[in-house]
């Protein structure tokens, strides 16, 4: 598959380390590189991005002006992380691209738009106003891409989306991935694909290709979570992502863990825009040990080598569940989730455990360490 893309992208790939593309990948980038309309579900953590940035890339011809493919998501972190990611496998190819966001300057984005990217990164709300405007014409995009599908086809951001679509010709590919594709969602992308090939990609077979994941708790009162999440995040070695459900208690959660001198993060959809990729970026850069994050706010970011998933809340469901523990053990890496339940929580974890069918371990910390409670007996 690999063969059959540009020198540049396999020599990205071959530096990056990676050995064989994820079923996603396999699956979705030959139908793409046929020029197929795709609709494809695949879980959190398989590498949807690559599977259709790889070939997106292939597809530029970086000889021609002109803008070529256009890549939507529905926050500003998921188009800025997509857009790195464009830069980190673009490299040496002579591709431009640029993102645009709600949010940002619009001066600074008239400015990047005079240098005639071939692919525009961006939310789809700014993009709409600038083809209103006539700053970017769309009658040359061959691909338009939907990242997230499932949060870019809501209410919200529906209009804009199907707007764009109709801006271009009648020739353009469109490929949609999600990491849940509920029937409304779907009924939607093919009112908006034609004759699309749909790929849907288990969670068998994603889990076949994922690392070992863990599935810890802790039993405790509700007032003592927060001492169990500051003894994780002095844990050794660890890069934690803490899942609270509100935005108050999330920022109190904070003043006490910075009181306890500890390297921790917030993120939630309150937050200016450039404090969230500021706490982004030292998360990632290895800064910090542990993000505390909405799950609105870490919706569809893939941060790598998150070795804990940590609910301090519990999930409001299976799908929430499964959704928060799949930021670990990412692309064949191991991971940990650790749940912090009051009693009448332990009793639904267990059933969530039991329909996934993963192993469940009661924990507990001794000497500052995890520890099942019989070897607490032994020591």
């Amino acid at each position: 598959m690999l063969n059959n893309l540009k020198p540049f992208i396999q020599e990205v790939w071959n530096k990056a380390g990676f050995q064989t593309a994820t079923a996603i990948q396999g699956t979705a980038i030959p139908i793409i590189l046929e020029g197929k309309d795709v609709i494809a579900e695949s879980p959190t953590g398989t590498g949807k991005t690559l599977a259709y940035l790889l070939p997106l890339l292939h597809k530029i011809d970086s000889s021609k002006q002109g803008l070529q493919a256009v890549v939507l998501a529905s926050s500003q972190e998921l188009v800025m992380q997509i857009f790195q990611e464009f830069q980190k496998w673009s490299e040496g190819s002579g591709i431009r691209g640029t993102s645009i966001i709600g949010g940002a300057n619009p001066k600074r984005q008239l400015e990047k738009l005079k240098k005639r990217p071939q692919v525009i990164f961006a939310t789809p709300g700014r993009l709409l106003e600038l083809i209103k405007q006539k700053k970017v014409k769309m009658h040359e995009v061959k691909l338009i891409v939907l990242d997230e599908g499932d949060q870019l086809l809501i209410p919200e951001h529906l209009s804009y989306v199907q707007d764009i679509v109709k801006s271009t010709m009648s020739d353009r590919q469109v490929v949609l991935f999600s990491a849940t594709l509920k029937p409304a969602t779907e009924k939607l992308a093919k009112e908006m694909t034609k004759e699309p090939e749909m790929i849907r990609i288990s969670k068998a077979e994603a889990a076949a290709e994922s690392g070992e994941v863990e599935h810890l708790y802790f039993l405790c009162e509700m007032r003592d979570k927060i001492k169990l999440l500051e003894k994780i995040a002095r844990l050794d070695g660890t890069k934690s992502l803490a899942f609270i459900n509100d935005i108050a208690e999330l920022e109190v959660f904070k003043e006490k863990l910075h009181f306890k001198d500890l390297s921790v993060g917030v993120l939630h959809s309150d937050m200016k825009k450039l404090d969230r990729q500021a706490a982004l970026k030292d998360f990632r850069d290895g800064k910090m040990k542990m993000l505390v994050a909405t799950d609105v706010a870490a919706r569809g970011l893939d941060i790598q080598g998150v070795t804990h998933v940590v609910q301090v809340d519990h999930p409001r469901d299976l799908s929430q569940y499964v959704h928060r523990s799949g930021r670990t053990g990412r692309m064949g890496a191991d991971g940990t989730v650790i749940s912090l339940v009051t009693e009448r929580e332990e009793r639904e974890l267990k059933r969530f455990c039991r329909e996934l069918n993963v192993p469940l371990h009661k924990r507990i910390f001794f000497k500052g360490q995890i520890t099942a409670e019989e070897q607490k007996v032994q020591r």
